[in-house]
């Protein structure tokens, strides 16, 4: 089966079941903290991969590691993950959980991009503008990129606007290559 088929249903199981118990915003936490383990932690994903380390180590390891630390829903979950030795999906089932809940409250995520860091006056005043242009929740982060010389690209979900000043020099190369001498 197609792995991201299998990310999405174990996720879309799990979230359809916190949903039911009342337990999606203790489920999101959770699933942070999984995907921050996840993504923070190469031994940890090494382990998962490993068809030499067994289904019972890797039961036991997830226990220690997680346990008191989230949910017991979500800590069974894992479990049931791992016996059914599809502990390799763990990252990108929990990559998918939080899409679910952000679609679920209907929160847009976007990025914007810029030469130098934004002041974080001028980042609650994007987000506020997001917010009202996509009358959603908006959870914005920044990144840094010197390459744009100034300006910046801000990323909405699937749509992008790109105000950097090297996009501009691009668009201007381009019509300058396009005329003619005459």
């Amino acid at each position: 089966m197609d792995q991201s088929k299998i990310n999405v249903r174990y996720a879309r199981a799990f979230f359809m079941l916190a949903k039911e118990k009342g337990l999606t915003t203790e489920l999101r936490s959770d699933a942070g903290l999984i995907a921050n383990v996840c993504s923070g932690s190469i031994d940890f994903n090494l382990m998962l991969e490993s068809p030499i380390v067994k289904t019972s180590q890797k039961v036991k390891a997830i226990k220690n590691i997680f346990t008191g630390r989230v949910n017991n829903l979500s800590l069974d979950f894992l479990v049931l993950i791992a016996e059914n030795n599809r502990e390799k999906f763990i990252p990108g089932i929990f990559r998918n959980l939080e899409d679910l809940y952000r679609k679920e409250e209907g929160i847009k995520t976007a990025v914007i991009t810029s030469a130098q860091t934004l002041d974080e006056s001028v980042i609650i005043q994007v987000k506020q503008i997001l917010e009202v242009e996509f009358n959603a929740k908006v959870e914005l982060s920044q990144k840094v990129n010197a390459e744009l010389i100034g300006g910046f690209v801000l990323r909405v979900e699937d749509k992008q606007y790109d105000a950097s000043v090297s996009a501009q020099l691009k668009k201007i190369k381009e019509k300058l290559l396009q005329t003619e001498l005459k």
